[in-house]
């Protein structure tokens, strides 16, 4: 028996705020959405489901930026990516720096997006 990923779905605090984060930095286009409570991207062969937490997880003072999720994002581009990098800073994007390991195909650069949630960009090195 073999499976295939369909969908990655992260629980958020504000659907509409994630949505329009991985649609305007990323390109996501909408495949559904229900309200303020769900929608559905498509992230390539992947779609990205945001779901709004439960209400008894929703501190209502909380506004702040918390890295606790326990799940990263990893968006391939075929751009430059210190290109990338520079205009998600410029639109105020938290970004890391950009990193590789020895022996690694790629090169890698960690950003957060409004939660907290950490994602990673990856762009293949170019064979000389």
């Amino acid at each position: 028996m073999r499976f295939k990923l369909g969908s990655i779905i992260l629980y958020v605090r504000d659907v509409t705020l994630l949505r329009t984060f991985y649609t305007y930095h990323f390109g996501m286009t909408v495949l559904e959405e229900f309200g303020e409570t769900w929608a559905l991207l498509a992230a390539g062969d992947v779609s990205l489901g945001l779901h709004q937490m439960g209400e008894q997880y929703l501190a209502k003072e909380s506004n702040s930026v918390d890295e606790q999720s326990n799940a990263k994002l990893v968006l391939d581009t075929d751009t430059d990516i210190e290109e990338v990098v520079r205009q998600l800073i410029e639109n105020g994007v938290s970004m890391r720096e950009i990193k590789t390991f020895d022996n690694y195909d790629f090169w890698l650069c960690d950003g957060i997006d409004p939660e907290g949630n950490v994602f990673q960009i990856r762009q293949r090195k170019t064979r000389d």
